[in-house]
């Protein structure tokens, strides 16, 4: 039997059974409003990057179809997938009014076709990225519908869609043979024909997307994502010809290959194809073991290189903003379709270190790269723009935060994220709301104060999220200890809550020496510390003698005068190799700051610095090594 009807019988037969497993839900974003320091990055974020943007300046482009090669059309769909969710969580009446302009405009562009792009006609779904704009324009003007009912954002979509159906399927044109990358650029429009089938319920849209399946499978020199997946090749050895890097030709390209798996995953859900999800839980687990450093950052030029295992090394353009926001929401998916809690610790590594490290300090510019050591500054300029893919792509990182930190499944409230909050979800086995209040300065602090303010006494199950990196921790409600509190799974407490109930978490905060390779790096709790110029206390490469590595280290929080920085930390470290002097035989008090604040001047004032040089014994040295 032909592949695609394979996948269409899978399709037909699986669609609306209920076979998948129960995906989480989140919170509305009207529902949830962050406050502490991950609030006040936020709304740094909303108002000098999201509202002080003009999406008209990014719809301009569909207007000229001259367009042979480049990826302007990205924008304004990575815009809209930051702008229509925030719009509803701040209720800014001038976010909503420059998003609905700018819809109309992108929509006024559409061909009678449906087309809407800025490729000229004999160069439209062929080389180049004109599919791959269509995808984000098709995640834009979904957003716009479901966050205010936009009849003619999802009529735009439909048509837009069905342009896509009338080039591509059997007997038509191949998706995986467009663009760049084997395809996956291309073939990561799954996603959005997923949440099109989702909103519509048209079969012709699931049809597709089991099409779009196979080209990301059943192609002998495509990307493979499910079957080399499930045969356990790390992303790192995934197809490359050659020296190849930027084109066709290499499969390993992080940010779209991970775009494809979260369309993977909308497939999996809608149809209960496990082989889908299989797949993707098998290749995060590639990354997290071959890929992710010590910051939670991936990737150099943008393509998977077993980055983990080369940490130390200085490679360039590492850690690519894109990549980082769609590990974010990679894991954000994961996290809601397997309830594991694996993924909440990953998100929270990133987001903390690599993530909120891209963004400058008054919240308008993310980077494009980040490095462990040197200093940070903005990307460069694309396709002839005032902006570039990285600094659109950014505030989705945020809206992951929003997404992960509460959940609900069934008959249970999950707490996933710890922020000084106030948020509420609805209980789909109960249909009642259930809200939360919690108090903290985590992670400065393991401590976390929650307060049920649920309006009526309720029974249900409220899961929390006791951090795998937390070598202890505890767990009061109303006073009264709770027993059987275990780092790496959640605490689940089920009980009749009634307004005013209390919980406190405890989490033992320590600070530990990370060995790579005779490098060292320092964490506490989740934290990755760096040394910064701006402490002043000598060189910050400077090589660390031998010293207990395997024994916790204790981090003394400083303060510091520096609004900049966030948290402030002194070690007492062997420094200096220069060992025959008695006075250099001490400890050195040692300044680190947190990964996200270190070097966020963006100029050379604040070079920083992740992973130390560790002393090295010729005598216990091979020469091979």
């Amino acid at each position: 039997m032909n592949r695609f009807l394979v996948w269409s019988v899978v399709a037909v037969a699986f669609a609306g059974t209920g076979i998948a497993a129960e995906s989480s839900t989140v919170a509305k974003y009207d529902d949830v409003k962050i406050m502490g320091y991950v609030g006040s990055r936020l709304d740094s974020c909303i108002r000098n990057h999201v509202v002080a943007e003009d999406p008209n300046y990014f719809a301009l482009v569909f207007q000229n179809k001259n367009e042979t090669g480049a990826w302007q059309t990205e924008f304004w769909g990575k815009y809209m997938h930051a702008a229509a969710p925030f719009a509803t969580y701040t209720g800014c009446p001038l976010l909503k009014q420059k998003i609905a302009e700018s819809t109309k405009r992108v929509i006024a562009t559409q061909l009678p076709d449906g087309y809407i792009g800025n490729y000229r006609e004999g160069n439209r779904c062929g080389g180049g990225w004109d599919v791959w704009g269509m995808k984000y324009t098709l995640l834009g003007l979904i957003h716009q519908y479901d966050e205010t009912g936009d009849a003619e954002a999802i009529a735009a979509a439909r048509k837009l869609a069905d342009y896509l159906l009338s080039v591509f399927g059997p007997g038509k044109k191949d998706l995986y043979k467009t663009g760049n990358y084997r395809g996956m650029p291309s073939c990561s429009v799954l996603e959005p024909i997923v949440w099109l089938y989702n909103r519509t319920k048209d079969k012709k849209y699931l049809d597709f997307a089991s099409y779009i399946v196979s080209q990301l499978n059943d192609t002998k020199d495509g990307a493979r994502l499910i079957d080399l997946a499930l045969e356990g090749v790390a992303v790192g050895d995934r197809p490359k010809e050659g020296d190849v890097w930027w084109g066709w030709l290499n499969g390993r390209k992080a940010y779209e290959m991970m775009s494809c798996y979260q369309g993977l995953l909308e497939y999996y859900e809608a149809t209960g194809d496990k082989r889908c999800l299989d797949a993707a839980v098998a290749t995060a687990k590639s990354i997290v073991e071959t890929e992710v450093n010590i910051t939670g950052g991936a990737a150099a030029h943008e393509c998977w290189y077993h980055g983990k295992a080369r940490q130390v090394q200085p490679f360039s353009k590492t850690m690519e903003t894109c990549v980082l926001t769609t590990w974010l929401r990679f894991c954000e998916k994961l996290l809601s379709v397997t309830g594991d809690l694996k993924y909440a610790d990953e998100i929270e590594k990133t987001f903390y270190n690599s993530f909120l490290a891209t963004l400058n300090r008054d919240g308008s510019i993310f980077s494009q790269y980040l490095l462990l050591s040197g200093f940070r500054s903005p990307g460069e300029d694309h396709c002839k723009m005032l902006t570039n893919c990285c600094n659109a792509n950014g505030p989705r990182g945020f809206l992951v935060f929003v997404r992960s930190l509460l959940m609900a499944n069934g008959d249970t409230a999950i707490l996933n994220l710890y922020s000084s909050s106030r948020a509420s979800v609805t209980l789909p086995k109960l249909n009642e709301k259930v809200t939360f209040e919690t108090y903290t300065l985590y992670p400065k602090e393991g401590a976390v104060t929650i307060w049920n303010r649920t309006e009526k006494p309720l029974e249900f199950t409220l899961k929390l999220r006791i951090p795998a990196w937390a070598p202890s921790a505890s767990a009061k409600v109303n006073g009264q200890p709770v027993k059987d509190v275990k780092p790496g799974t959640y605490l689940a407490i089920k009980r009749t809550w009634t307004p005013g109930d209390v919980i406190e978490l405890s989490f033992e905060m320590v600070c530990r020496a990370q060995v790579q390779n005779h490098f060292v790096a320092f964490t506490r709790g989740p934290i990755v510390l760096a040394r910064d110029m701006r402490f002043h206390d000598g060189d910050i490469g400077e090589a660390i003698r031998s010293f207990p590595v395997d024994k916790p280290l204790e981090a003394r929080s400083v303060r510091t005068d520096n609004p900049d920085i966030w948290q402030a930390y002194t070690l007492a470290l062997p420094t200096g190799l220069h060992s025959e002097n008695p006075e250099n035989r001490k400890p050195q008090i040692v300044h680190f700051c947190d990964f996200a604040s270190a070097g966020n001047t963006w100029d050379d004032t604040s070079s920083y610095r992740v992973w130390f040089p560790l002393e090295l014994d010729p005598s216990h040295v091979s020469y091979n090594e």
